[in-house]
Parts: C-alpha cells; sequence; structure tokens
C-alpha cells in the first residue's frame, strides 16, 4: 500500500490562519468530492474557524482520563478503520496524554501516513525542535511541544502562512485570537511586533531552506550538474591585489539588482603559500567590506586557480562569477592565457564577469620570496639559457666569421652572462661566465679549437671576462635579491599595519587574532598554550604541562612539541602553528602576532578581574547610600517617635484624653514606618549577600491579592483586584509575594491622580501567570524604566516620607529570587503597568496533587 502524503501549513505565530486554511482546503476538497473528514481540529473559540466545521464528517475524539482531568486527543485507530482519503489533523507537534499510545500527535499521524491516508497539518515555526533556542532568546519563552525538523522536511508540501506582524496584532486586538482576559498579556509578551517580525523571518528562511533542498534534490535526482539561476547567488574572486574592492563593490551591485541574492568572496590560496602571492592588509580590508556589504568570505586551497574557483562556484550553486582584468603585461599574457580566459572556457552555465580596473595590463606585481633564493621556475629558466643561449650566440658568431671583432665578442657573451644573472641569479650567471670565457677560448682565441692561449693579450681580455662576468652576475643577483626583500618587507609591513589598525579598533580578542594570523600564513590551526605549574627540564613534550587557552582551525597543538612552528612569548606562553614550516623569514610577523596575542589574553584577564570587582563597588556604593539613607530618612520617623514618647513623659504638661491618643497614633505610626523601612533594608541586604530564606510552595492568587490590598491600610480603598477564580496555582513564597504587591500597590496608589483606582488583575500566559497592577499617574518615560529599580532613588519624587527608594528595587529581587520577574509597561491612556510574571504549578504536580486529594 503507497503511503500517504503529508501537506503542512507552517505558521510563524499563533493565530495567522493555519487551521482556517487547513479547514478551507477541507471543504474544497469536499466540493471536489473527495472522502474528507476531520482527525482532530483546535478550534480555541474562534467563532469563524468553527464555522468552517459545519457539515464535515468529523472523527470523535479519544477520551483520556488522568488524574480527575479528562483530556481529549486524536483517535488514530479511529481514523485509520474509517480509511478516508484525507484526514485533517491540527497541532502537528502536540504532546499527547500520559497512557497515549504515542508520545507526539506527529507519530499518530505517520501510522495514519502508513496506512496510505493523506493528511494535513499545522504547525508553528517556534516549535521545531532546532529552532527552540532561537525562539527562546526572541521571546523569552520555552517551547516543551516540539516536532523534529526531519518530519516536516519530509512533508510532500510545507505552504507558509503569512500574515505581517501588525495585522496579526489587530487580530488579537479584535479578540479573533484569544480570550479577553488574555490579550493584554498576550500583546505585551509573546506578540510584541519584534517579537512577531522575528519569528516571521525565521518562518520565510525555513521555508526558502527548504525549498533549496527540494531544488538540490531534484538536480541530484536528474543528473543535472549544470547550476541553476533559481536564486542568484554572486561569487567575486579575489587576488590579494588592490583591485579587490574594485570587484566586491561591482559585485555587490550585481547582486543587489535581484532581490534576495547571495554575495560570496573567495581567494584561491596555492598550497603551501602563506604570504607568497597575495597581500593579507589587501585580503583583510577586503573580508570587512564583504562582511560590511552583507556576503561572506571563503579561502579555498588549489594549485589550479581557475579550476577552484568554478570547483567553488558550482559547489554554491552560483550563478555568476566576477574576475578582475588580469594584471599580467603582454609578454606574460603570451606566454599563457591567465586565470580569466582559462575561467571562461570552463564555466558552461556560470556568467563570467571580467571586470576593468586601474591595474589592469600594468604588470602583475611580482610575489615576495624568501631571501634565501629566487623561485625554483626562474633558476630553472637560468639554467636553461645558459644550457642553450650560449651555444647559440657561440653558433651565430661562428657564422658571422670575421665581420665582428674579438672585443665585440666578449661584449655580447658579457651581455647573455647579465642576462642569466638577472633571471636565474648568481650561480647560473657564474656559470654561464666560464662557459663564455671557454667558447671563447675554443672558437674564436688562436689556436682555434683548443684551451691553450697564444697571445697574452687574449689571455688577458679572457680573465677580465671572467672578473667583470662574475662581479655584474653578483651584483645583478645582490639586486633581485634586495628587490625580494624589500618587497617582502613591504608585504610584511602590510600584516603589522594591519595587526595595528585591529588592535586600535579594540579587536583584539584572541579568537579574532588567532584567526587573522590562520589566515594569513595559510596553516592549519593556530593555538595559544599556557605552562601549567612551574617549568620543569623535561615538560616541552609533556601535555600535561601545557593548557590550551585559545585555538583557531583544525585539531589544535596540546603541547609544543607536536607544532610545526612555535614562538616562546615568556616562561608560561607560547604560540604553536600547525601546516606548513614557516621560514624564518616569516617569523618576525608571527613574533609580532604572538605578543599582541599574549596583550589580548592580558586583556581578557583584567577585564575579568575588573567584573569580579564590579560587584565590590556596587557593594561599596550600597554601602555609601545605606549611610546617606540611615542619616537622613530613618531619622525622620525615629524622631517623630522619639518627640511624642517625649511629650507623653513631660508630666508638667496635663495632656488630654484626645492629645494623648494623638501622640500615641503619631508615634506607633513612625515606628512602624521605622519597622517597614529597617525590614526593606534588612532583606535588601540579604539579597545582595544572596542568603535571603525562602518558602516556596503552591499558591492561590485568589488568596495572596486580597491580602495583599488588607495590608495597605488607608490606601485599600484605592485598590480594585479583578483577578479570574480559574487561574491555576503559581509556585511562590507568600509572605514575600505579598510583600512585592503591596509595594507594587502602594506605590501605584501614591502615584495615581484623584479619584481613579489602582486596578489588580492576573492572567495565564502559557506556562506562568502575570499580575499587572495599573495606575493612571504621571508613567515612566521608557528610557528611565530601568532606573527606578535601582536602590535609594526616586527619579524626581521629593516625598521623603513614605521610604528610602528601596520599594521596588526590593519588589523587583524579591520577585527574582522566586523564580519570577518584574518588568514595567505603558498602561494605555496614560500611567504604569507593573507586571509580576511567576511560574505556574507543573501539570505534573498538580495532577499528582489532586490525585493525593
Amino acid at each position: 500500500m503507497p503511503r500517504g502524503r503529508l501537506r503542512i501549513y507552517l505558521g510563524a505565530a499563533p493565530g495567522v490562519g493555519k487551521t482556517f486554511a487547513m479547514l478551507n482546503e477541507g471543504c474544497r476538497g469536499l466540493q471536489r468530492g473527495r472522502d474528507v473528514v476531520v482527525g482532530f481540529v483546535e478550534t480555541h473559540g474562534r467563532a469563524r474557524t468553527a464555522g468552517l466545521l459545519e457539515g464535515m464528517e468529523i472523527v470523535p475524539a479519544r477520551r483520556a482520563p488522568r488524574g480527575g482531568i479528562v483530556f481529549t486527543e486524536l483517535d488514530t485507530e479511529a481514523v485509520i478503520a474509517r480509511r478516508p482519503a484525507v484526514a485533517l489533523i491540527d497541532e502537528l507537534a502536540h504532546t499527547n496524554a500520559p497512557g497515549s499510545g504515542n508520545a507526539k500527535r506527529w507519530q499518530d499521524i505517520e501510522q495514519i501516513l502508513e496506512a496510505g491516508i493523506d493528511v494535513v497539518s499545522t504547525v508553528n515555526i517556534q516549535h521545531l525542535e532546532s529552532l527552540t533556542d532561537v525562539v527562546r532568546q526572541i521571546t523569552g519563552m520555552t517551547q516543551h511541544e516540539t516536532v523534529p525538523d526531519e518530519v516536516v522536511r519530509r512533508a510532500d508540501q510545507v505552504e507558509l502562512v503569512d500574515m505581517t506582524p501588525q495585522a496579526l496584532r489587530r487580530r488579537l486586538a479584535h479578540g479573533n485570537v484569544y480570550a479577553p482576559q488574555e490579550i493584554d498579556a498576550a500583546l505585551a509578551n509573546y506578540f510584541r511586533e519584534g517579537n512577531l517580525t522575528a519569528l516571521r523571518e525565521l518562518a520565510l528562511l525555513w521555508v526558502a531552506g527548504k525549498v533549496d533542498e527540494q531544488l538540490e534534490r531534484y538536480r541530484v535526482e536528474h543528473g543535472i550538474a549544470a547550476p541553476w539561476g533559481a536564486r542568484e547567488r554572486v561569487v567575486v574572486a579575489l587576488t590579494g591585489g588592490p583591485e579587490g574592492e574594485t570587484l566586491i563593490r561591482r559585485a555587490a551591485r550585481i547582486a543587489g539588482r535581484t532581490k534576495g541574492a547571495d554575495l560570496l568572496a573567495v581567494h584561491v590560496t596555492r598550497a603551501g603559500g602563506g604570504l607568497i602571492g597575495a597581500d593579507p592588509a589587501h585580503l583583510a580590508r577586503q573580508r570587512t567590506l564583504v562582511e560590511a556589504l552583507g556576503g561572506s568570505y571563503h579561502q579555498v586551497v588549489g594549485d589550479d586557480v581557475a579550476r577552484a574557483l568554478l570547483d567553488f562556484s558550482r559547489g554554491v550553486n552560483a550563478t555568476q562569477l566576477v574576475l578582475g582584468a588580469s594584471r599580467r603585461g603582454r609578454l606574460a599574457r603570451l606566454r599563457s592565457r591567465g586565470v580569466g580566459a582559462e575561467t571562461i572556457a570552463l564555466s558552461g552555465s556560470i556568467d563570467v564577469h571580467m571586470v576593468t580596473h586601474e591595474q589592469s595590463a600594468t604588470g602583475r606585481r611580482r610575489p615576495s620570496r624568501s631571501p634565501a633564493g629566487l623561485s625554483r621556475t626562474r633558476r630553472t629558466a637560468g639554467w636553461c639559457l645558459t644550457a642553450l643561449g650560449l651555444p647559440s650566440l657561440a653558433a651565430v658568431l661562428v657564422w658571422l666569421g670575421g665581420a665582428v671583432s674579438m672585443s665585440s665578442r666578449i661584449l655580447l657573451f658579457l651581455l647573455m652572462v647579465a642576462g642569466v644573472a638577472l633571471l636565474g641569479g648568481r650561480w647560473p650567471a657564474i656559470t654561464a661566465a666560464v662557459g663564455g670565457s671557454t667558447l671563447l677560448n675554443w672558437f674564436f682565441t688562436p689556436p682555434l679549437h683548443t684551451l691553450f692561449v697564444a697571445d697574452a693579450d687574449n689571455l688577458l681580455a679572457l680573465i677580465v671576462f671572467v672578473l667583470v662576468a662574475v662581479t655584474v652576475s653578483t651584483i645583478v643577483d645582490l639586486a633581485a635579491r634586495r628587490t625580494e626583500e624589500a618587497a617582502r618587507a613591504g608585504a610584511e609591513a602590510e600584516v603589522l599595519s594591519t595587526l595595528a589598525g585591529h588592535v586600535l579598533r579594540g579587536q583584539a580578542a584572541l579568537a579574532s587574532l588567532l584567526a587573522r594570523l590562520r589566515e594569513t600564513f595559510a596553516l592549519t590551526s593556530v593555538t595559544l598554550l599556557e605552562r601549567v605549574g612551574e617549568p620543569g627540564p623535561d615538560d616541552r613534550g609533556d601535555p600535561g604541562a601545557w593548557r590550551i587557552l585559545a585555538t583557531s582551525g583544525g585539531p589544535p597543538c596540546t603541547h609544543p612539541a607536536t607544532a610545526d612552528t612555535d614562538v616562546v612569548i615568556d616562561t608560561c606562553l607560547v604560540l604553536a602553528v600547525r601546516g606548513r614550516l614557516l621560514k624564518a623569514s616569516d617569523r618576525r610577523v608571527l613574533e609580532a602576532f604572538a605578543t599582541e596575542a599574549a596583550v589580548a589574553l592580558r586583556q581578557e584577564r583584567l577585564q575579568q578581574e575588573a567584573a569580579r570587582a564590579r560587584p565590590l563597588a556596587e557593594a561599596d556604593k550600597m554601602r555609601t547610600a545605606l549611610l546617606a539613607a540611615v542619616s537622613h530618612d530613618l531619622r525622620t520617623p525615629l524622631a517623630s517617635a522619639k518627640a511624642a514618647v517625649d511629650s507623653l513623659r513631660n508630666t508638667e504638661i496635663g495632656w488630654s484624653d484626645d492629645d494623648r491618643a494623638e501622640l500615641l497614633a503619631t508615634a506607633a505610626e513612625s515606628l512602624a514606618m521605622l519597622d517597614r523601612l529597617v525590614s526593606n533594608l534588612l532583606d535588601m541586604s540579604r539579597l545582595q549577600a544572596g542568603v535571603l530564606g525562602l518558602a516556596a510552595h503552591p499558591v492561590a492568587l485568589e488568596e495572596i491579592v486580597p491580602r495583599s490590598v488588607d495590608a495597605l491600610g488607608p490606601l485599600r480603598e484605592r485598590v480594585e483586584g479583578d483577578i479570574p477564580l480559574d487561574l491555576p496555582e503559581i509556585v511562590a513564597d507568600p509572605a514575600l509575594l505579598e510583600r512585592v504587591l503591596v509595594n507594587l500597590m502602594s506605590n501605584a496608589a501614591r502615584h495615581s491622580p484623584p479619584g481613579h483606582k489602582v486596578l489588580v488583575t492576573a492572567s495565564r500566559y502559557g506556562d506562568r501567570v502575570e499580575i499587572r497592577v495599573i495606575d493612571h499617574g504621571p508613567g515612566i518615560p521608557p528610557a528611565a524604566r530601568d532606573q527606578v529599580f535601582l536602590p535609594f532613588q526616586r527619579l524626581g519624587d521629593r516625598d521623603t516620607h513614605t521610604g528610602v527608594g528601596l520599594g521596588l528595587a526590593l519588589a523587583r529581587g524579591l520577585t527574582e529570587a522566586m523564580g519570577g520577574t518584574l518588568v514595567p509597561d505603558e498602561t494605555p491612556g496614560g500611567g504604569l503597568t507593573m507586571v509580576v510574571s511567576m511560574p505556574v504549578l507543573p501539570a505534573a504536580e498538580r495532577a499528582s496533587a489532586q490525585g493525593d486529594a
């Protein structure tokens, strides 16, 4: 029996219309005569969604009692027994009730598909397993119901149900998504515009990725090797030359002509190249430019640059390749057609753009070489010129006979030796000088065809020729070497300049620094090692004597003995690199990087020490503020109480009963205020020290809120509570939660205008209950909302008779100590809303408690 087909409607958030779209498809199927049934649908009380169910066959849900609660679940066996053509099953990521045959609904759907039944289902982007951590960072909420990405990717069709964040918030505000009591909490939390925008982008990118996978799979299945231009990908090739920035900007303009096109920059490093053939400073700047333009930088290794570029381009399914016009001179282009022409010849269906620039045809800068000698190619060419050029020159001069004088012959051979010196260096030139003198002696010095020289003047001429030839070859070789050294010094200066700029821009983080070093020398790995304990005589090769502080690239070195090259920074630090043995001339740059790595390490450790010292500074600041509070705010109620008691003790004044009662009330009120202030100070100090005692257990808000209102005293008339009775219990310390609410409500009552009451309401959102204390006072500017939670400040409040500015700071500290959060929000129409979010008692514990009862 063939497996059924799965179609999934994917949404960015609840309420975008996934279930509505699924039911609409079911209605269209019924109109076309298909056998469609509803396996399971959650309407969430939405009238329009429920209206689509009219006239559709619904498979009865399975009832699953658990701990006194009856859950309704998809009846998989009933759907398979009914054997429709299509089953509509909502909420792919749903977790089944305990005792069900499968833990997840997607597993039920797999069974139905195996039975040959097509399924249409729904899922939100936040339920995909790979995105749960990203969604938690965006929304602050952990998704407990997830579905493996592979399940959704295997679907035959995935359709995105899209809606703008503004439109979804309007739907929510109009009551089309949640019940009225849940709207405010939803808008202020999960359904913030920024959250919805980010979730929408996640959904769009995920669907685009699946489309890319489908296209790639189709190309593989049908043996299509040529790139398809379904999505523009522009690759720009960088040589490390100064023209790179021009090429990058041109490629960015090409990519910008198509919405969603990708820009990729690639630099091909020849195997073992290191600094050779590319300017690291240019590459570093070009990499920064590429990333600033939204592209990505890549580096590949290959001996054949053209083939390496095309292999990379085909691997990323690139449609266009941007190359710079050749910098080689005319003679070089005559010898070989170059990378550009080779790439065009092999490109196939990839469009190749040849971009002209200021360096075109100006001659390629000769790659910097080691001062130890010229390149093998030049040396080989020098030996070849010696072996072939000298005999050829001698043959021509023999053919010319007496038409050329002896002095002219010597000058021509001297010119040949100079050419060999320029091309191949000293030793090919010295060999040419000796060979040239021999040929002159054999063919042109009497007696001919012997090595004997009859005329003393000819002998002197040959000796002078050899000396001049050797001198010229030495000078030419030395000049070539100095040129090479100057080129290398220039390259090193560029690298060191880039390194200095890296430091000045504050980018001396170890990871970034080591990555730059690895890219500069094309290394496999770069590792900073630190010695553990005191230095020993034989610990250099002992892995246990070293620890890795930072590394970049492939497998790191575990001790200096395993490195290809290492630099000792001090007795405890060593920079170890792998990939190839660096030449002695490269060590200066390597040592500069090593020194800067040590500086970056010290900076990181100083920052860590500063972070450890910061709490001490905060504590000192707290003590200073406490002393200021004690010296002023605590003295006021203490002075009032003392004055009242002294007056009562004065026997010289005859107090009436009313006066005595008023003095006693003043003393009692002042002492109560003093008690509250001292309690707040003590609790704040316990919070700072982390020794606050907690007794968290399940509590009901309908019990806590009335007690908190009663504790307000005269202010309770200005507070109104509206707590739904069906809210689940929360996990909190009742006494501490009551103090939090008292602080928030008293603060809100004092700042509310006359005639306006403070409203205390609550609603459930996900696995938390949010308590909202709403006032219509002056409110707080958004920029200052974090400042109100700092101790010993009142944000412009000049009333020093109501406390020392600890109320909100203490309320937030106590809330966070209980595992909750306290955040300010704006009251619609003006004012401030304080939102206390507390965790709900888990369902399993609720069921267990109900079972025990």
